[in-house]
């Protein structure tokens, strides 16, 4: 089982590969004036899927079939779209792969949402606002609607100091050998004032004590710095502002809940932070490097 998750974006790589051929072949057989497309261009993977014990592939190497799309949604797929507020609707596996790529589903009432990482194929969840848990001192904090959010209520830090905002995943759900980087979503209120930086932090709920955690501590910027130390935020595809609050590796996963923190305390008041939630997903090999440079790759793993 391990093999296949090591393997897992090599897998996905050859089946977006075959459904790219596929298309380039099509438009081609539609074309003629531009049929003839140079051999150089259009290459086999180095290490076809098919070559791989563990799964194979069609024979052509230009065909990708419904059983091919299937192997690359997690294996309990149908039990997360059962979940889903909305039916998801679907007439061929592949549909549901890039649908589940392109768009999120929220699950379980509108508490989390779900989506695959299209690189890897790989889960992707993001806890919603409304279901972190939100200490601030003084308490001055609302929910609220947000247009652009794909919740139907966002949190709002109002007038605060301090705050311990807390999200929490079970390993189980997150996919197998895979290292997972968690993010803070948000936006900046009109009123936005202070929260110059943060402490994030990541620890493993049954293995780590707050100040075992703390330790390990990163110091995180919402707005732009000079200074070279920490992680700053960035925007995302879709307007939101994201900031990498600290990497794990999930190696089979123990039923353990990883738990995020975010704590800042100041003396003075901060104001206009609208969180969306904490999204849990993937990371990439270059991001993972980038990260091991600056001295910030947690070491936290879980394992079966």
């Amino acid at each position: 089982m391990s093999q296949n998750y090591d393997n897992w974006e090599r897998i996905v790589e050859t089946v977006l590969r075959r459904e790219e051929l596929r298309q380039v072949a099509l438009y081609s057989s539609r074309e003629p004036s531009f049929s003839s497309i140079s051999s150089s261009f259009i290459t086999e993977p180095a290490n076809p899927i098919h070559d791989d014990q563990n799964i194979q592939l069609g024979s052509s190497s230009n065909t990708v079939s419904e059983m091919d799309w299937e192997r690359l949604l997690p294996s309990d797929y149908e039990d997360i779209i059962a979940r889903s507020v909305n039916p998801v609707a679907y007439a061929t596996k592949k549909d549901l792969y890039l649908s589940l790529c392109d768009s999120p589903i929220l699950l379980d009432g509108g508490k989390m949402s779900f989506q695959l990482d299209k690189t890897t194929g790989k889960k992707c969840y993001m806890i919603g606002a409304r279901e972190l848990r939100i200490s601030c001192d003084p308490e001055v904090w609302e929910c609220t609607s947000f247009k652009s959010s794909r919740f139907s209520m966002v949190v709002e830090l109002l007038l605060v100091r301090s705050f311990d905002i807390r999200g929490r995943i079970e390993t189980q759900m997150l996919s197998p050998k895979t290292r997972y980087a968690a993010y803070l979503v948000f936006k900046f209120g009109k009123n936005f004032d202070g929260f110059e930086s943060i402490k994030g932090i990541i620890k493993f709920f049954k293995h780590d004590k707050d100040y075992e955690a703390e330790e390990r501590a990163t110091t995180l910027h919402l707005l732009p710095v000079k200074s070279k130390n920490g992680k700053i935020a960035v925007r995302r595809y879709d307007g939101w502002m994201e900031l990498q609050l600290g990497m794990f590796y999930n190696d089979l996963g123990d039923d353990s809940p990883v738990v995020v923190l975010l704590k800042e305390k100041n003396d003075y008041i901060n104001s206009g932070l609208i969180v969306e939630g904490i999204e849990f997903r993937p990371t990439t090999n270059t991001e993972i490097e980038r990260n091991r440079r600056k001295g910030i790759f947690s070491n936290l793993r879980i394992s079966g």
